[in-house]
C-alpha cells in the first residue's frame, strides 16, 4: 500500500495552494524551480552549439579583409599572397576524417548531455519524493507521539496516586518519569527533523507559507516483475548507462576520425581580389588585371605526421577506457538492481510484520479496554497497552517508508520515475 499523508502549501503562492499541496503538485513546483535543471539545461545549450561549430567547418565560410603596407621589391604579404585593396576568400572541407569524426563525437556528446537532462531530472523527482514522504511520515509519528505523552503522563499521574496511597514504591514514579521523559526526547527529535524537512521542501518548491499541509495520495509505485526482468528493464532504460554508451561511440568516432587523418584531406578553396598599381605590379609582371578569381580544390596528402599517430593512440586508449567503464556501470547496476529488489521484498515483507504486529497491538487495547470498563484491569495496564500500540503504529510507519524509500530507488534505475511524474 502506498499512501502519503497531509501536507500544506502557500498562500503566499497561488490562492488553490492554500487548500494542501499533493505529491505530484510539489514535483510540478521543484522541476519548475530547480537550478540543477537550469544548469543541465544550459550545459544541453552548450553541447548543441558545440555540434554546430563543428558542422560549420563543412559548410560555406567567407572572410574578407584589406590593409596596407610598405613593399620594396616583389609585392607579396607575409602569407606569400598578393597584397590587394580588397579581398574575399572560401574554404569549406569536403573531406576531412578528423574533423568529421570529432564532429561525430560531439554529436554523440550532445546525447550524453540530453541524458544528462532527464537524469538531473529524476534526481530532482526523486529528492522532492523523498522529502514529501518523510515529512508527512514525521507529521504521523508526531502525532502518536504526543499521544504517547498523554498516555505517560496519566500513567505517571496514576503512579503518584498510588504511591501517595502507600500502593508503590517510589521508584515506580522515576520509572514513569523516566518513560515520560524519553517520549518528550523523541518529540523534540521528530520536531527538528520535519522543521528542516520542511525548509527543504520549501526551498525545492518555492513555496514559503507559514506551514506546509500534506495532501494524501497514492501512487503507483508497486513492482511485480521478476529480477531478470527488473536487470533488463535497467540495462535498457537506466539513464546513466545510456549515457556510457553514447560516450563510447563518441570514441569510436573520434578513433575512426583519427585514423582517417593519414588519407588526403579535401577542401573546397577561393579568393576574390583587387589589386592596384600602388603595389608596381607593372613593374613584375608583363599585364596588369585589377580584378582576380581563383576557385578550385585544395588537397593536402600526408606524407609523415607525428600528430596524426600520436591522436590514434590517444583515442585508442581513450577509447578502451570508455569500454571499461560501460562494462563496469552495466555490471554495477546488475548487482545494484538486484540489491534494491532484494532490499524491497525485505522491506515488504517487515512491513507485513509491523502490520500485524499493529493488529495484535490493537486487539490487546480493546481488551484491555473492555477489562478496564469492567473494573478487572487498571488505568496503567490501559494506557500501557495504548503506548504499545503507539509504538507498533511507528514501527510500522517506518517499515512503510523503508518499503516506499526502496521502491523509488528501484524505479529511479530502472527508469520508470517518468512514467509516474511526466
Amino acid at each position: 500500500m502506498w499512501g502519503v499523508w497531509h501536507v500544506s502549501a502557500p498562500a503566499a503562492l497561488h490562492a488553490q495552494e492554500t487548500e494542501g499541496l499533493t505529491i505530484q503538485r510539489a514535483v510540478a513546483l521543484a522541476l519548475q524551480n530547480s537550478r540543477e535543471l537550469a544548469l543541465a539545461r544550459a550545459q544541453q545549450f552548450v553541447a548543441e552549439r558545440t555540434v554546430s561549430a563543428n558542422r560549420s567547418q563543412f559548410l560555406p565560410n567567407f572572410y574578407t579583409g584589406s590593409g596596407a603596407a610598405y613593399t620594396n621589391g616583389f609585392p607579396q604579404t607575409p602569407g606569400g599572397a598578393a597584397p590587394s585593396v580588397f579581398n574575399l576568400s572560401y574554404i569549406q572541407a569536403l573531406f576531412n576524417p578528423p574533423l568529421r569524426g570529432q564532429l561525430r563525437a560531439a554529436e554523440e556528446r550532445r546525447e550524453v548531455q540530453r541524458l544528462n537532462l532527464e537524469q538531473v531530472r529524476g534526481a530532482v523527482i526523486l529528492r522532492t519524493v523523498s522529502a514529501y514522504l518523510e515529512l508527512a511520515k514525521g507529521r504521523h509519528s508526531l502525532g502518536l507521539l504526543r499521544r504517547e505523552r498523554e498516555s505517560a503522563r496519566k500513567i505517571l499521574n496514576f503512579t503518584r496516586e498510588r504511591v501517595t496511597e502507600g500502593l508503590e514504591l517510589p521508584i515506580e514514579v522515576t520509572r514513569s518519569e523516566v518513560a515520560a521523559a524519553r517520549v518528550e526526547q523523541r518529540i523534540a527529535r521528530v520536531e527538528g527533523h520535519d522543521e528542516v524537512l520542511e525548509e527543504e521542501l520549501r526551498s525545492l518548491t518555492g513555496i514559503v507559507p507559514d506551514r506546509l499541509e500534506l495532501v494524501p495520495e497514492k501512487l503507483g509505485l508497486e513492482s511485480r516483475q521478476s529480477i531478470p526482468e527488473l536487470v533488463d528493464l535497467a540495462i535498457t532504460n537506466n539513464v546513466e548507462l545510456q549515457q556510457a554508451e553514447h560516450e563510447l561511440r563518441a570514441r569510436e568516432h573520434r578513433l575512426e576520425g583519427e585514423r582517417g587523418g593519414h588519407w588526403p584531406s579535401v577542401d573546397l578553396v577561393g579568393e576574390y581580389s583587387i589589386l592596384s598599381r600602388l603595389n608596381n605590379y607593372d613593374e613584375f609582371f608583363r599585364r596588369f588585371q585589377r580584378h582576380n578569381l581563383n576557385l578550385g580544390v585544395q588537397v593536402r596528402i600526408p606524407v609523415y605526421s607525428a600528430q596524426t599517430s600520436a591522436a590514434v593512440q590517444l583515442a585508442q586508449s581513450e577509447l578502451a577506457a570508455a569500454r571499461a567503464e560501460l562494462e563496469n556501470k552495466r555490471f554495477d547496476l546488475t548487482v545494484e538492481v538486484r540489491r534494491q529488489a532484494g532490499r524491497t521484498r525485505e522491506a515488504n515483507a517487515a512491513r507485513e510484520v509491523a502490520r500485524l504486529e499493529l493488529k495484535l497491538a490493537g486487539e490487546n487495547v480493546r481488551l484491555l479496554q473492555a477489562r478496564f470498563d469492567e473494573g478487572r484491569a487498571n488505568l496503567r495496564d490501559l494506557e500501557r497497552a495504548r503506548l504499545e500500540e503507539n509504538d507498533k503504529w511507528l514501527a510500522f510507519l517506518d517499515t512503510e517508508h523503508e518499503y516506499q524509500q526502496a521502491q523509488l530507488q528501484l524505479f529511479k534505475n530502472t527508469g520508470r520515475l517518468a512514467s509516474i511524474f511526466p
